[in-house]
């Protein structure tokens, strides 16, 4: 599909089904949920244990081949737990698994199929326990790139930038740029420079959704159910 062919009251109904979704079935298996959180596809969305604790105005985005999940099994008693900061994004595929503390801070953004873990999960020689643990410490406005895993006891500083495919063993400094396997820094940023996270992009939440439904209204305004039925049921070149 090259369009989106849905009247625009027909997205709102499915925006708002969505909406509906995530608080009825997602809300109460968490902690804390903070207000104008949206989840994208939400059925596609596994939450296990807990506390499990998400910030205001996040984006978390799922699809039926790429499931974000989010789970806790406790290494210990009064251990396990995952905190996600304000205005973070989790993408498709991305998986973050606790048995002692992953704490993530404000405006972090985590690419397909990202893997966060505290815990080897088995012991070398005792594979029925959970192993070694260690927290997991990701500050604000880290970018965590596709398919990167970051293991135990990991901390990565504000604003830092982790490449795809990178398998973080060890600490990453701030405005730093790593890559590779063990993940090393091979680039430094300006840390005089201004970055604009997304914390900046919801300054003002109110004007930035009426934007995106002014948007919607103005792509999805000539289109019609009855052509929306026939490409669904016979797609063409045009569409």
């Amino acid at each position: 599909m090259r369009k989106d062919h849905r009247p625009y009251f027909l997205k709102q109904i499915y925006l708002r089904f969505q909406k509906l979704y995530g608080s009825h079935f997602l809300k109460p298996q968490l902690q804390s949920l903070g207000r104008g959180c949206t989840f994208m596809k939400p059925w596609h969305v596994e939450i296990f244990g807990g506390p499990i604790h998400i910030g205001e105005f996040a984006t978390i985005i799922a699809s039926a081949d790429k499931k974000v999940r989010i789970s806790v099994w406790p290494g210990s008693p009064e251990k396990g737990a995952v905190h996600i900061g304000n205005y973070g994004m989790l993408c498709p595929g991305v998986r973050i698994s606790s048995a002692d503390e992953i704490r993530i801070g404000d405006s972090c953004m985590f690419a397909n199929n990202a893997y966060i873990t505290d815990s080897d999960w088995h012991d070398i020689y005792n594979r029925v326990i959970t192993g070694r643990t260690a927290p997991v410490h990701i500050a604000d406005n880290v970018w965590i790139g596709d398919s990167v895993i970051v293991c135990k006891g990991v901390s990565i500083g504000a604003n830092s930038i982790v490449g795809a495919g990178a398998v973080v063993t060890g600490n990453i400094p701030a405005n730093a740029i790593a890559a590779g396997n063990p993940a090393r820094v091979v680039k430094r940023l300006d840390p005089e420079r201004e970055i604009t996270t997304r914390a900046h992009w919801f300054n003002e939440p109110e004007r930035l959704f009426g934007d995106f439904d002014r948007y919607d209204r103005e792509m999805l305004k000539n289109n019609r159910l009855l052509n929306w039925l026939r490409h669904l049921l016979f797609p063409s070149t045009t569409d």
